[in-house]
């Protein structure tokens, strides 16, 4: 039989912790858009994610990098 091979993780954990507390200020409608927070309110799913994924990668997390 086969062994299974273990799966590399595409995300850290401190990553996808990184965007659990990004989505719980989205749902609560505190989450802002831009440098600082300075920007409007977070309308979007995807860009709650995109905005904690950013965070994530400047922190030194591991997330792969943006699509260009």
């Amino acid at each position: 039989m086969a062994k299974k091979r273990k799966k590399k993780r595409k995300y850290s954990r401190g990553a996808s912790r990184e965007v659990k507390n990004e989505m719980h200020r989205y749902k609560r409608g505190r989450a802002k858009s831009g440098r600082g927070g300075k920007g409007g309110k977070v309308k979007s799913r995807k860009q709650a994610i995109a905005i904690a994924l950013s965070k994530a990668r400047k922190k030194g997390k591991k997330a792969p990098r943006k699509k260009r």
